[in-house]
């Protein structure tokens, strides 16, 4: 099974399928899509408009990760449902924090 993350010298990118107006924000776990490619699942309140749901995204990630919002950027994907985000920092500490969020 393959990760919805991938580490980098400086930052980790996440791979994300996101549900708006999902009626609540939540991370919801990982899933394989049928390409077989592993993406976290979220679901955010937010409606998809003039980019609400990808900051309420964010925001999300940020609170569950304890990290601040600015470490934070969206790569690709910003009118799609599955999108890549970049985390910037240490990467065996985020990878650990992602984990522990796949926990809860």
């Amino acid at each position: 099974m393959s990760c919805a993350w991938q580490a980098f010298a400086d930052h980790v990118r996440l791979s994300v399928r996101l549900t708006p107006n999902g009626g609540r924000d939540a991370v919801d776990g990982i899933e394989t899509g049928a390409d077989g490619e592993a993406y976290l699942k979220a679901r955010v309140s937010a409606v998809p408009e003039k980019g609400k749901a990808n900051k309420a995204l964010i925001a999300l990630l940020a609170k569950s990760l304890g990290i601040p919002k600015s470490s934070l950027s969206l790569i690709s994907g910003d009118t799609a449902r599955k999108k890549i985000l970049r985390i910037d920092g240490d990467p065996e500490d985020l990878i650990g924090r992602l984990k522990a969020i796949m926990k809860n």
